[in-house]
């Protein structure tokens, strides 16, 4: 297979390959996240993995990056490594304690020291800048092949915020400290994070955390916002991580 310009590839893009989450949300094929703050090599890459079959999304940075695989939950992420703000490394760290999906570092810094300190760092694999097509599909389908592990979300992270959530062992970290919620404060918390930045209706709420929705079940969830504000102010005074937007819910502000 020789390597295809970005023209030639839009040509072969087809209704019978695969799709573009940031377009339609597919979820049968295997997922694969693409983060660059570059448009150009973004799509480039999503084109080529589209005509190899996998469903693919995109990322410019690595807040975004972060709100997608909680989102998406991707089989497999390709990297940039120099990114403004949030620079790839750090991208990885977070999604290092988010989740085990497999990562490949795409980026043109390629000494030798860089690619063996990523992979020092945990990453799967690393592809040079300018890229192979034929060679990116391959390392894509060897990781895939030697990973071969179920990808899960166990941690939600809002770097913007300092805000840590563990799923696993219901732990909660906000600007480095930890927090001590009952399992009630978790659930309301989590219900919240999961949909982050999205209102959460007052009825949703009552529902995924008491199993009913009543006036009094309200009263309780009322009383939990109250508890979970007044331990974060503690912490960082006048955050107002949580928000009651008035008779339609509440929202976890996850941007300052």
């Amino acid at each position: 297979m020789e390597e295809l310009t970005s023209k030639e590839v839009k040509q072969e893009v087809s209704s019978g390959i695969g799709v573009d989450l940031d377009q339609v949300d597919g979820q049968e094929r295997q997922r694969i996240l693409v983060i660059d703050d570059e448009a150009d090599t973004s799509y480039l890459l999503k084109q080529i993995l589209r005509i190899a079959g996998y469903n693919v999304l995109s990322a410019a940075n690595g807040a975004e990056a972060i709100k997608k695989t909680m989102e998406y939950s991707p089989n497999l992420i390709l990297l940039d490594i120099m990114m403004p703000e949030m620079d790839g490394w750090q991208t990885f760290e977070y999604l290092k304690r988010m989740t085990n999906v497999p990562v490949i570092v795409v980026s043109a810094l390629t000494s030798k020291d860089h690619i063996v300190d990523g992979l020092r760092q945990g990453i799967d694999d690393y592809i040079p800048k300018p890229f192979y097509n034929a060679e990116v599909i391959e390392r894509v389908n060897a990781v895939l092949r030697r990973t071969n592990r179920p990808q899960e979300i166990t941690r939600l992270v809002f770097p913007s915020v300092g805000l840590t959530i563990d799923l696993i062992n219901q732990e909660v970290e906000l600007l480095g400290n930890s927090i001590r919620l009952t399992p009630k404060e978790f659930s309301v918390l989590s219900v919240l994070a999961k949909n982050a930045p999205a209102i959460v209706p007052y009825e949703k709420i009552s529902h995924l955390v008491w199993g009913e929705d009543s006036s009094d079940v309200r009263k309780r969830t009322k009383y939990l916002i109250y508890l979970l504000r007044q331990k974060f102010d503690k912490i960082s005074s006048g955050s107002q991580l949580i928000l009651n937007v008035d008779r339609l819910g509440y929202k976890l502000q996850t941007e300052n």
